[in-house]
């Protein structure tokens, strides 16, 4: 069983630049099938990036160019590299692992002046 615990949310100012963690533990540590999400107040919860395997990361639309997902297999960690954010990326982000379709519980990031 593999647990996921976020952190690095907060209030930051559009243009600013703010960096998620995610711990991974219980599990072999497998990159490859991780990914980070985000759901905004009254809208469904949807991709962010995920790395694939083989590949390079994928980004959704609003993602690319801006946001960059890295991985630390010594620490186990996948991090969120979030830079000129916008209102609009007010949500909450979630740390993902798909082969057991695991979340973790969140963290909020508030964009505002």
């Amino acid at each position: 069983q593999v647990q996921l615990v976020e952190s690095g949310g907060g209030l930051v100012q559009p243009g600013y630049s703010q960096r998620l963690s995610c711990k991974v533990s219980g599990s072999r540590f497998s990159p490859n099938a991780m990914g980070w999400y985000r759901q905004a107040p009254g809208k469904q919860r949807e991709l962010v990036a995920m790395f694939i395997s083989g590949g390079s990361p994928r980004y959704s639309g609003f993602a690319a160019g801006r946001f960059e997902i890295d991985k630390d297999y010594d620490k186990s960690m996948i991090y969120l590299q979030m830079n000129a954010l916008k209102p609009e990326d007010t949500a909450i982000y979630y740390c993902h692992e798909r082969r057991l379709g695991t979340w973790g519980q969140g963290t909020q990031v508030t964009v505002s002046s």
